[in-house]
């Protein structure tokens, strides 16, 4: 590591919901810069106003929010480098896009939407580069005088970069080692639009310089855009000053084929994106833990070598290494991600869990202002719950009677007898004070033997009318947190179903 300051950015386009894909990168950058005492920052590039979608930025600060991914400098914490949204800081791209026109490393380009559109139909794979540049209107194929005469008239053009033909262009990838690019197979981009804002090749440059951004993580997709990118730092002058790149692997489709997209979760019915967004819960809508989203999202691509999954954002700080950053592309696994839930759920306080399993539960209907009683119930049962949604169906029946019971469990199988057993629990319960588990049990299962019934064939049809089904955490634990009276209840409204 060189002494230079680590100062990162995660650049997202507002521009709809943040993609696993998206907030992966977004934890990487994070981990690096903590990992190595530097600052992560938060910016906008909304250069594409005619992709710009409201609310989206607000998402992306809610979405980072929700993943403790605090930003150290952003549109809402501005710092020493501000602004951080491209659209305000569009006076400054176009002198350095003037300085490469003057170079001779760009050129005005007066072509109309209509001309290029008449190119691409008729002309195979057109590219607007060195095979067709100079048959085009451009500052290089037109005489002076007439470029002067139409920029003076106003007259809608772009800058493009002017790729140089026969070079090879390369760089040194932190997680794929030399990567290196063929000039002759890179079309003259488009540095400066018609509308004055810069496109993502020349902002990301110029703001990365300005910003003094020292490593830039971004997904392989964008590999291609490399070599312009690395034309542009060596043409503006700033090569040294040029940040360590890292392209970081994809998130594939669970099968591997190619890379997870939106009509993927859609088709297999889980989320893509961290909150919810037009449609899709996002995973805190469908129940996950930011700890659970966060921990799963960081081992797609990376582990630290030990086999251990389980961390904290603090334990991926300190673990975290570009070294450990696979090259190839990650299989998405909603049934880990699930697993990953379920842990962190399990390992979560209770006091962590009530506000949100409070508001599954209001969701439901059910309100309750007895914190320590949800808290007694919350650690009851969430070592059986994978999504905090499950909360409800593991907790309802603790502050409601059963809404249905699983008769087909119990009624072919229900005889006088134990009618008689269960009125003889309600006369036992009735004679208690209170209920203790144990002390239930021990009497539950004496008056069972004294019936001359096994207690396995007593058991199922207590659990089934304390809680419907055959689910929930131990029978005894669950009477005796209901109470005595409720446990009664439920008893004397069992017995009628189960013998009508």
């Amino acid at each position: 590591m060189s002494d230079k300051k680590v100062r990162v950015r995660f650049a997202p386009s507002p521009t709809g919901g943040l993609h696993l894909g998206g907030v992966r990168t977004a934890l990487f950058n994070y981990l690096f810069a903590k990992k190595n005492n530097g600052d992560f920052i938060l910016r906008i590039e909304d250069t594409d106003q005619t992709r710009f979608v409201e609310g989206a930025e607000q998402y992306i600060v809610d979405c980072l929010k929700w993943c403790g991914l605090e930003a150290d400098e952003s549109p809402v914490k501005p710092g020493q480098y501000a602004p951080y949204r491209q659209s305000e800081r569009k006076s400054l791209y176009r002198q350095y896009a003037e300085q490469l026109v003057m170079q001779g490393h760009a050129y005005y380009a007066f072509d109309t939407a209509e001309e290029l559109d008449k190119n691409r139909k008729e002309i195979p794979n057109f590219q607007y580069g060195q095979v067709y540049r100079d048959s085009l209107r451009n500052s290089l194929s037109l005489p002076q005088h007439e470029v002067d005469a139409l920029l003076d008239a106003h007259t809608p053009h772009v800058i493009r970069i002017k790729i140089p033909a026969d070079e090879t262009v390369g760089f040194d990838d932190m997680i794929r080692g030399r990567v290196t690019f063929d000039t002759n197979q890179v079309d003259d981009k488009v540095l400066l639009k018609a509308d004055g804002m810069p496109t993502y090749h020349l902002a990301v440059v110029v703001d990365d310089y300005l910003m003094k951004i020292s490593h830039a993580f971004r997904g392989e997709e964008w590999l291609p855009s490399a070599p312009v990118h690395l034309l542009l730092w060596k043409y503006l002058g700033w090569k040294d000053a040029m940040p360590k790149w890292a392209h970081l692997p994809l998130i594939l489709k669970p099968d591997g084929h190619g890379k997870l997209s939106k009509r993927d979760g859609a088709r297999l019915g889980f989320p893509v994106f961290a909150l919810d967004w037009q449609g899709d819960p996002g995973y805190n809508g469908m129940g996950f833990l930011p700890e659970a989203f966060v921990n799963m999202l960081a081992t797609l691509g990376w582990n630290d070598g030990s086999g251990q999954e389980l961390f904290t954002l603090n334990d991926l700080v300190e673990k975290f290494s570009i070294e450990r950053i696979n090259k190839s592309g990650a299989k998405f696994d909603f049934e880990k991600a699930k697993w990953f839930n379920a842990e962190w759920i399990k390992r979560s306080g209770g006091e962590g869990l009530l506000p949100e399993v409070k508001k599954v539960l209001q969701g439901k209907g059910i309100i309750t202002n007895d914190d320590a009683y949800l808290l007694t119930v919350i650690n009851l049962i969430k070592d059986r719950c994978t999504l905090l949604t499950d909360f409800y169906d593991q907790a309802n029946y603790f502050f409601e009677l059963p809404l249905e019971y699983d008769l087909n469990a119990v009624k072919p199988k229900w005889t006088p007898e134990k009618t008689d057993f269960f009125n003889n629990v309600i006369a036992l319960l009735k004679e208690s004070d209170a209920i203790d588990a144990l002390i239930l049990e021990e009497r539950f299962k004496a008056l069972a033997t004294d019936k001359g019934l096994k207690p396995g064939d007593v058991m199922l049809p207590f659990r089934i009318m304390l809680v419907g089904g055959k689910f929930g955490p131990h029978v005894f634990d669950i009477a005796a947190l209901i109470g005595k009276k409720e446990t009664v209840k439920r008893i004397e409204a069992g017995i009628t179903a189960f013998r009508d």
